[in-house]
């Protein structure tokens, strides 16, 4: 999967990482299917509902998204009422809030993503995933620089 044409290369950082994460995607995304949510929509309700009344601008930094794909991300949940924007302390900031029904999405979600992630870790293992994080915290790091 992760392979390249040249027999000795080392894979692109970041073709490998996208790859991975658009396999983990898909198997998240099956998992919440029930709950008519994927996990990008899930990753950003949650992180409004913890930043509940915070400008969007730090949901995107928590996140690493920029704004243009927040708000393309945050569109339907507005129409489908799962959260209310208004408008944050000055002309340029929005702000966003958990909406009742964005809560029963949530919970509705939270089972298949309980699924899920029990079944990853299972096979690969929390303790090899917890050292992956820390490999991935530090990759990023490389990345910034």
């Amino acid at each position: 999967m992760y392979s390249s044409n040249k027999p000795d290369s080392i894979p692109c950082t970041c073709t490998t990482v996208k790859k991975l994460s658009r396999v983990l995607g898909k198997s998240y995304d099956a998992a919440l299917s029930e709950a008519g949510i994927n996990i990008t929509q899930l990753a950003v309700l949650r992180c409004i509902s913890r930043r509940s009344g915070e400008p969007l601008s730090h949901v995107a930094d928590e996140l690493e998204m920029d704004r243009t794909s927040l708000y393309r991300a945050i569109a339907p949940m507005e129409r489908d009422g799962w959260i209310s924007i208004e408008d944050g302390n000055d002309a340029r900031s929005r702000t966003a809030k958990l909406l009742r029904k964005g809560n029963s999405v949530l919970k509705k979600a939270d089972k298949g993503w309980d699924e899920i992630q029990s079944k990853i870790l299972g096979r690969f293992g929390k303790d090899e995933w917890l050292t992956l994080v820390s490999a991935l915290n530090r990759l990023a790091d490389c990345a910034l620089d």
